[in-house]
C-alpha cells in the first residue's frame, strides 16, 4: 500500500457534516508559518455514507475487522486523546500535563496547522464539535473547555464531577465517558446530566471506555490499552459489534503500553480515521465484516 494512495478521494466527502463563560483558558492560537486556524467549509451537498459493513439493525454481538486504505503522518510527540473531522478540518486534542493542546491537522500530510496550548496544570482529553464550538474535556480538573470552532478563541468552560475521557455529539446532546463502563448523556447547552447507561458486551460491563465518536445513532468507543473498538447502542448500552484493530499497533511497531490505540473520526464517506497515542502515523480504514 502506498502512503496517501487514494487519500484525496477517501477524504473528499469529509467536508460535510451554552453555559455562561468563566475564566478564559488560553491566548491567541499558536500556529505554524504564521497561519491561523482555517475556517470550516460549507457542508457538502451529497448524501453521506455510513461506515457499517453490514446492516446495523441486524447486528448483535458482531465481530468486525478493518482494511487499511491510507496512512497519514502524525506528530509522534502528540499524545492523542481525541480526533474530530469538522467540515474537512481535522481537530486533535492531545494530553499529558504541561503538554496538552488543541490542534488543527492537515488531513493530507499531517502537518500541524494551528495549536493552542492548554493551561500548564491541565491534562487534555476527548473533544467534539457542537454548533459553533469545540468542547474539549480535561482529565481530573472537572473542566470542559469551550473554543470558537473557527478561530480557537477561548469561550469559557463547563464544569462536571469526576474524570473526563471521551466526548461526542449526537444532535444537540453530548455523550461522555469517564474511564468506567458508563456513558453519560448531557445537554449540549449547559453540560447538565440527562441520563447514564452502562455499556455491556454479552451481558458483561465494558470498563475503561475512552475516546468516543457518535455516528448515525451509535457510538464507537476506544477501550484504554486495548486494540478493540466497541460499537455501542447508546440507548440500551448494548455492544452491537466489536472491531479488532490490532493490525494498526503492529504497523506502528510500539511496545509501550501507554502508546495505545486512541482517536476515532468519521470521515463521512464510509471510512473512518483511527489514531494512537504518540503514533507516527494515523490510518484511514474501512470497517469489514468478520474479525481480524
Amino acid at each position: 500500500m502506498l502512503l496517501f494512495a487514494g487519500l484525496t478521494a477517501a477524504l473528499a466527502a469529509a467536508c460535510g457534516d451554552d453555559a455562561p463563560a468563566v475564566d478564559e483558558v488560553a491566548e491567541t492560537p499558536t500556529t505554524t508559518h504564521g497561519a491561523t486556524p482555517s475556517s470550516p467549509s460549507s457542508p457538502a451537498t451529497e448524501e453521506r455514507s455510513t461506515p457499517w459493513p453490514v446492516p446495523i439493525e441486524d447486528e448483535i454481538d458482531g465481530s468486525w475487522g478493518i482494511e487499511i486504505l491510507a496512512e497519514i503522518p502524525h506528530d509522534p510527540t502528540a499524545f492523542t486523546q481525541g480526533l474530530e473531522v469538522d467540515r474537512g478540518r481535522l481537530l486533535e486534542s492531545t494530553g499529558r500535563t504541561g503538554e496538552s493542546t488543541l490542534r488543527e491537522i492537515d488531513l493530507a500530510d499531517g502537518e500541524v496547522l494551528a495549536s493552542v496550548p492548554l493551561d500548564a496544570e491541565l491534562y487534555g482529553e476527548g473533544l467534539t464539535v457542537l454548533g459553533d464550538e469545540v468542547i474539549q474535556l480535561t482529565w481530573r480538573a472537572g473542566r470542559a473547555l469551550r473554543w470558537d470552532r473557527a478561530s480557537f478563541a477561548p469561550l469559557g468552560e463547563f464544569t462536571y464531577d469526576g474524570e473526563g475521557w471521551g466526548l461526542c455529539a449526537a444532535g444537540d446532546e453530548l455523550l461522555m465517558s469517564d474511564g468506567s463502563a458508563t456513558l453519560t448523556k448531557r445537554h449540549g447547552s449547559d453540560f447538565a446530566v440527562i441520563d447514564t447507561v452502562e455499556v455491556r458486551r454479552a451481558g458483561e460491563p465494558v470498563e475503561l471506555l475512552n475516546e468516543l465518536e457518535c455516528i448515525d445513532g451509535l457510538v464507537l468507543a476506544n477501550v484504554w490499552r486495548s486494540d478493540e473498538i466497541m460499537v455501542i447502542d447508546p440507548d440500551s448500552g448494548r455492544v452491537r459489534a466489536t472491531i479488532d484493530a490490532a493490525q494498526l499497533r503492529a504497523s506502528v511497531d510500539t511496545a509501550d503500553p501507554a502508546e495505545t490505540l486512541n482517536g476515532i473520526a468519521d470521515l463521512g464517506d464510509g471510512t473512518v480515521l483511527l489514531g494512537g497515542k504518540n503514533w507516527p502515523r494515523h490510518f484511514v480504514v474501512r470497517l469489514t465484516a468478520g474479525g481480524g
